[in-house]
């Protein structure tokens, strides 16, 4: 089967034509995805996958869940040691209770409707143009690639900042009550931390800051979380929220760093021992 035929059996391409990169379907989308994230720096493509696949979806990504690595921690906002000398009023002071889950991509079979998309060639250059880059490499991290991230009732995946300047996700199932994806467009940027607004919105004074998307099993999410901060309110109800965490950098050969590898998944492979120290960043904000 072709890379064309493999995508479109799992994407709607009625709604999204995709199939011909360069085309007036495919520039459409890429222009109105453009757009959202130029504005918000987060876009949702609803029913991204097939309708008559999303029950599929939910299921497959259910059986793999059980194989989460969970752990309830105290953190801060920038994921940094939450006894980091700081400034009394100081955001990263600031520390709630984490309890949220991720199954590693070597738990997730290749043949999972996730990792079909995830690995899709087309995908990835759709993905690509969506950003404004010239194309995307899959993470050659055997762990944080492809996760799927577990958020079970009476938890939550508190405020924070992503490492990534972007991420592609894809809700695989919703829970009962909350679990609500909540944002700060642009709160800060490469240059500046705006350390005043971030403290207001985690001490519940920014309240007209935060943006609130209520997402669907299926739904295609791609967002600028480096810079905005976000998080996914308390799950409730019976049933926990899934999310499969689709990565690509704009450079081949990015593995995670040991600590923060072990943090998400409490193991760590040789790949990531061998990588230790060659991380290069993007900017020079607090995380």
């Amino acid at each position: 089967m072709g890379a064309a035929e493999d995508f479109a059996e799992v994407v709607d391409t009625g709604r999204y034509p995709l199939t011909d990169p360069g085309g007036p379907g495919w520039d459409a989308a890429v222009s109105r995805t453009r757009e959202a994230l130029a504005e918000s720096g987060c876009c949702v493509l609803p029913d991204f996958i097939r309708p008559a696949l999303q029950d599929a979806l939910s299921a497959e990504c259910a059986t793999i869940a059980p194989r989460a690595h969970y752990d309830v921690e105290t953190v801060n906002a920038y994921n940094i040691d939450i006894g980091t000398p700081l400034p009394e009023d100081h955001p990263g002071r600031i520390t709630i209770e984490r309890g949220n889950a991720f199954v590693a991509r070597d738990h997730i079979p290749a043949d999972f409707i996730v990792h079909r998309l995830y690995s899709s060639e087309l995908f990835q250059r759709f993905v690509a143009a969506c950003f404004g880059l010239p194309r995307v490499h899959e993470l050659a991290d055997p762990l944080s690639a492809l996760c799927l991230n577990v958020v079970k009732p009476g938890m939550e995946h508190p405020w924070h900042f992503d490492t990534n300047e972007f991420t592609v996700s894809l809700l695989t199932r919703e829970s009962e009550e909350g679990g609500v994806f909540e944002y700060c467009p642009n709160i800060r940027s490469a240059e500046a931390e705006n350390f005043g607004d971030v403290r207001r919105v985690l001490t519940g004074d920014g309240g007209e800051l935060i943006r609130r998307l209520a997402l669907r099993p299926g739904d295609l999410q791609l967002f600028k979380g480096r810079y905005s901060l976000h998080r996914v309110s308390t799950v409730g109800g019976d049933t926990a929220r899934h999310t499969a965490i689709l990565a690509y950098s704009e450079r081949p050969g990015v593995i995670g760093s040991v600590a923060r590898t072990k943090q998400l998944f409490g193991r760590v492979l040789p790949a990531h021992l061998a990588a230790e120290g060659r991380a290069v960043r993007v900017d020079r904000l607090l995380d």
